[in-house]
């Protein structure tokens, strides 16, 4: 609901070159600034940032987009997420179209919250440093002062009300309420949900404490304790470990999923820095797609027994939606009775770091799962190996991976890959044959064009897209030139991307982005290529039509053409050397 006249003002007042600075030290090249990807490893600069269409782009890896695709992928953050990040640098507040009154004021409940939070936070500290007991748990459990503070690790005191030391005067304020933080009794008591438990902050992507999971030390039920779904907190939506994990996760490129708190902090004890956790809850697709934003390899490590290969089933399901041929998800299983935590504690790290290299790919694991629920020694049970897969198919984002998954489906099953297609739905990707004579010159053109639109979108009016054949690139300026009212005057292709994000062209716009910076053309050589490119539309079109007459003539003599079409031939073939008539 943010309005998309402050999106395109946003776009505006950001320097993207500033922007990208502080996080990626960039050197001026030229008209535009360089430096190392900071999406995949390399060692020669190949991530280049156009300062004049405020866009990015790595010739290396393809990593692309705005100052706001910037914040998303390399922070992990949502769309609006990345419109408040970018707002707040420069001071100003995010607009809300339903309400900005009332906007204005759940910004400022949510930043009481917070404030909630963080006390709670610190008076959980505090206490772990006051509590032998809890000190002493950790230390058995082999954790370091060091990575204790690093995740923040607090303790919650045994009594009913320990809170209170931290709300003296607060403590039957609604917030705690609101933020999980106490309880109340059907008689209206309160008391804290958090008690005599080992305290893990739950910290979001700008470092702000959203909330809390609490281990029992000791024996106890439950072993683990979440804070409830709040305002500030979506189990479904957050990942434990995520800021710690950061830098390690840009250094591997992958990211290891595990299912405890403690699994986390144990792993990043032993020198594995890449480990995540979901929040008592399986993982989602807003939780595959956050991973993924982030690295272009995910590992699911979890328990060998049927509840982790259910977990392992429940993320494969959700990832299928967010792979990309870039992507790679697998999955690996600890030995019986073990988790990531004590076994790596017993085995140490290189026997963890084997485990992790020997993950099964997903197509494996997808396979090998369904082929369990299947008697493959039975025709039915062939046949229900198959319809088992279709939908797990049809979800499938990425073609190349579903046609190996299709290929490994017909040669378990006995069907035929044409047959295993037809009855999942899926498109065949035989080969087709080419064109028996393909035309070059208008779809060339019409790429120029669509190129020279994005490079600068006002040039979309100019063009008389009539004279185009229908063409993908005619699809997309006629997009360009529909948006064209909705931006500011003499638009950037930073606003127009923005206007254009979950269009259905937008790949198509994104390598056409592409295909632009690789060639590098100078701003002041925009106009005369766009002239140029018109020229040749037009006397494509010229020579179309002379062709045409030519044709008709040659059937039916001059006299055959109409008046129009006479005074028509004759200029034309004044200007056509191939005419036989002159």
């Amino acid at each position: 609901m943010i309005p998309e006249s402050f999106i395109q003002d946003l776009l505006t007042r950001i320097d993207i070159v500033d922007l990208i600075d502080r996080y990626v030290h960039l050197k001026k090249a030229g008209a535009n600034y360089i430096a190392c990807c900071p999406f995949h490893s390399e060692k020669t600069p190949s991530f280049s940032v156009s300062p004049s269409k405020q866009f990015y782009y790595c010739f290396g890896c393809g990593a692309h987009g705005t100052a706001i695709s910037f914040l998303m992928e390399y922070q992990g953050l949502g769309f609006v997420e990345a419109i408040r990040e970018l707002a707040s640098s420069i001071g100003v507040a995010v607009p809300d179209e339903r309400h900005d009154g009332d906007s204005s004021q759940k910004r400022e409940t949510l930043r009481d919250l917070l404030e909630v939070m963080a006390r709670a936070r610190d008076f959980y500290r505090e206490a772990l440093k006051k509590s032998e007991k809890a000190v002493n748990y950790l230390k058995e459990r082999g954790l370091s002062g060091e990575t204790a503070a690093r995740f923040g690790i607090g303790y919650a005191p045994e009594g009913w009300n320990s809170l209170k030391a931290a709300f003296p005067d607060s403590y039957d304020y609604q917030q705690l309420l609101t933020v999980g933080l106490v309880l109340e009794s059907e008689e209206g008591r309160r008391y804290d949900r958090f008690r005599d438990r080992i305290i893990f902050p739950i910290i979001n992507s700008k470092g702000e404490t959203i909330g809390f999971g609490g281990r029992v030390i000791g024996q106890g039920e439950p072993k683990y304790l979440n804070s409830p779904e709040t305002p500030l907190f979506e189990k479904g939506r957050e990942l434990f470990g995520l800021p710690q994990a950061r830098q390690t996760l840009r250094a591997e490129n992958r990211a290891i999923v595990v299912e405890g708190y403690m699994d986390v902090v144990a792993l990043a004890e032993h020198g594995v820095g890449n480990a995540l956790a979901t929040l008592g809850t399986a993982t989602t697709r807003e939780h595959a797609q956050k991973l993924l934003r982030q690295v272009d390899a995910v590992v699911f490590c979890f328990d060998g027994d049927n509840a982790g290969r259910k977990a392992a089933w429940r993320a494969l399901e959700n990832t299928l939606d967010s792979l990309t041929e870039q992507k790679s998800v697998s999955f690996t299983f600890l030995p019986e009775a073990e988790d990531p935590d004590s076994f790596i504690r017993k085995k140490g790290k290189k026997a963890f770091d084997n485990l992790i290299r020997e993950a099964a790919p997903l197509s494996s694991f997808l396979i090998n799962e369904l082929k369990k629920q299947c008697d493959l020694t039975s025709a039915e049970g062939r046949a229900r190996l198959v319809a088992d897969a279709k939908p797990l198919l049809l979800r499938l984002s990425t073609p190349f991976l579903r046609l190996q998954l299709v290929k490994q489906l017909a040669a378990e099953s006995g069907f035929s890959q044409a047959e295993v297609e037809r009855l999942c739905g899926i498109q065949s990707y035989a080969p087709k044959p080419p064109l028996a004579k393909p035309k070059r010159s208008a779809p060339s053109l019409a790429r120029t064009l669509a190129r020279l639109a994005l490079q600068r979108p006002a040039l979309a009016g100019r063009i008389p897209l009539e004279l185009l054949p229908p063409s993908e690139e005619r699809a997309i300026l006629e997009v360009i030139l529909t948006n064209l009212p909705r931006l500011p005057s003499a638009p950037t292709y930073a606003q127009l991307r923005e206007q254009l994000r979950g269009h259905p062209l937008e790949a198509e716009f994104n390598i056409l982005a592409g295909e632009w910076m690789q060639l590098q053309l100078a701003e002041d050589k925009i106009e005369h290529e766009f002239l140029d490119a018109l020229t040749r539309l037009q006397e494509n079109k010229r020579k179309s039509e002379f062709a045409d007459l030519q044709k008709k003539a040659s059937q039916f003599g001059i006299t055959g053409l109409t008046a129009e079409e006479k005074e028509h031939y004759k200029a034309s073939a004044g200007k056509n050397r191939s005419d036989p008539y002159r």
